[in-house]
């Protein structure tokens, strides 16, 4: 059983009920399940100009969203953090110890046959077991 699990988890795209389901199957209902977003900021000067207030705002909105998505569950904690995904994902993963990653993939496209795709690139980076979800 793992103990410490993520769940990783795009704002835009859904598969939280299957992964918090898939979550609570590998942890044996004892698992600390996190649910995590990772939000990539904007690049350059934009960011100079966003008042502070109004991500804080986007941030806790965010948050409350992801918390929906995952069924309100008591447990599973929403975490938010910012960076690029798959690299931050992995660090995350490996900062907190955790057993387990889920993370949900799409049918590739060509494009994603030269860049890869996050779920790729955390299956490749990721230090504990990562479990694909289609």
């Amino acid at each position: 059983m793992y103990q410490k699990i993520i769940i990783a988890l795009s704002l835009e795209h859904g598969f939280a009920a299957q992964a918090v389901d898939t979550a609570r199957r590998l942890g044996g209902g004892t698992a600390e399940i996190t649910a995590l977003h990772v939000y990539e900021p904007p690049s350059g000067s934009v960011s100079t100009y966003l008042d502070e207030e109004v991500v804080q705002k986007a941030y806790d909105d965010a948050r409350q969203l992801l918390k929906e998505r995952c069924g309100n569950a008591d447990d599973v904690t929403p975490m938010i953090i910012k960076g690029h995904s798959s690299r931050s994902i992995t660090e995350y993963a490996a900062e907190i110890g955790a057993h387990a990653i889920i993370v949900g993939s799409h049918k590739p496209g060509l494009r994603d046959y030269f860049l890869g795709t996050t779920a790729a690139r955390i299956v490749r980076h990721a230090s504990c077991a990562v479990v694909v979800l289609r």
